[in-house]
């Protein structure tokens, strides 16, 4: 008999809000008030989350975000920058104890990356893991697609998936971007570069690193069908059965209190 886990579908969100859950989740998680959980959501409007030790300065340029209407949000995992827009992201949070969670960080990303991989299937889409060689994290860009970690989902040689995870009060935060379209040049005007022929270059090679679900299929894609698709994944995948939850008024009270205290301060979103 498959484990119940709880699963919560927050639609359309602010960054701030988005980033708040995730860490009420992992709180709730930690003090057993909750079991695991996998989480969906989208962005509105479009935000740039930067991983926990990355920096800002120097690196983003923080004016065109603000022009654009973009807010800067600061993950509590680490990894490069990431621009959510058309996309689903999800996070899963379990305890470190849990049965089926290896100890190192790099084999619970498989296990908990089994769930993505039968997303993509769901799809009709021919995922697998990135099995990098040698050491990752060659080149200094700040940019999370350009580079797949261990078990990430790649399409042809190109990353599919991006994702992060962190280990705080006994609990494994892992969630990640699943781009619906990829819009490169939108993406790339918002770093900065030592001049316009390095940042061409950088965009140049994006094309041959990152991938979509729109560019790997023929199939009418929405975000209700992708949802869906990667839902039973992650059931398939970690094989658990999703039980429908929706915050009390005091977990919703909880959420805003850390989005407004935490999330939408820059003494946390540009701290570095």
């Amino acid at each position: 008999m498959s484990e119940s886990w709880y699963y919560v579908h927050s639609g359309k969100c602010s960054p701030a809000y988005n980033m708040a859950v995730d860490e009420c989740l992992l709180n709730w998680h930690s003090k057993n008030e909750i079991p695991p959980v996998l989480r969906f959501y989208e962005w509105e409007p479009a935000g740039m989350s930067v991983g926990y030790f990355q920096k800002t300065k120097g690196k983003l340029d923080t004016n065109k975000l603000n022009e654009s209407n973009i807010p800067i949000v600061r993950r509590l995992t680490g990894g490069r920058a990431v621009l959510h827009d058309n996309e689903l992201t999800y996070s899963v949070i379990v305890s470190e104890s849990h049965p089926k969670m290896p100890l190192s960080v790099k084999d619970a990303y498989k296990v908990i990356s089994n769930g993505l991989l039968e997303g993509f299937r769901e799809l009709g889409i021919d995922a697998t893991f990135a099995l990098p060689e040698g050491k990752l994290d060659v080149t200094q860009s700040a940019v999370c697609f350009e580079e797949p970690s261990w078990y990430e989902l790649v399409i042809d040689g190109k990353k599919a998936c991006g994702s992060a995870q962190t280990r705080q009060k006994g609990v494994i935060l892992q969630h990640g971007s699943i781009p619906i379209a990829i819009d490169d040049e939108k993406l790339y005007n918002f770093f900065i570069y030592p001049n316009e022929k390095v940042k061409e270059r950088a965009l140049r090679a994006f094309s041959e690193k990152a991938v979509s679900i729109q560019d790997v299929t023929t199939r009418k894609i929405t975000m209700d069908n992708v949802t869906t698709a990667f839902k039973k994944g992650f059931e398939q995948g970690l094989d658990i059965e999703l039980v429908p939850f929706t915050f009390s008024r005091e977990q919703q009270v909880e959420i805003e209190h850390v989005m407004k205290t935490k999330y939408m301060n820059d003494d946390w979103n540009l701290s570095r």
